[in-house]
């Protein structure tokens, strides 16, 4: 199984970042906004729709508060095809800023490179649209 780790500094304090990453429902609007045109939660999972309608289902496995952690699970709909995902986000104080950090468990192994590209571009339109919004 392959791990993909990003980590990014954002201009923002942890709490507000963890505001915004904790808020599983309001990806559209808080953390990917333009990338991903509206989220449905239904119980645990939770549905993100994309601008040309694509949808993925999720997961959401775990929102901790009290460690700043939310863990998750593509469980259909994962473009490239996946045999597996599982993913978590953190968010860790770095004085008056917060570090997101995104690690990713995929299998098969060969897609492993691709998903990197993706979380590494991910994860800096995230940071745009926190700062934006702090």
């Amino acid at each position: 199984m392959a791990t993909i780790r990003t980590e990014i500094v954002i201009d923002a304090s942890p709490q507000h970042i963890w505001d915004v990453v904790r808020d599983v429902g309001a990806v559209h609007t808080r953390l990917l906004p333009g990338r991903v045109a509206d989220t449905r939660i239904r119980g645990v999972e939770r549905f993100l729709t994309f601008p040309d309608g694509h949808i993925i289902r999720e997961l959401i496995v775990s929102v901790d508060d009290e460690t700043r952690r939310m863990a998750y699970s593509v469980v259909a709909g994962a473009r490239p095809p996946l045999d597996y995902h599982h993913a978590s986000f953190e968010v860790r104080s770095e004085g008056e800023r917060g570090r997101l950090i995104w690690t990713t468990d995929v299998l098969p192994d060969t897609i492993a490179p691709e998903i990197r590209i993706r979380t590494e571009y991910g994860i800096k339109e995230m940071k745009q649209a926190i700062e934006a919004s702090a």
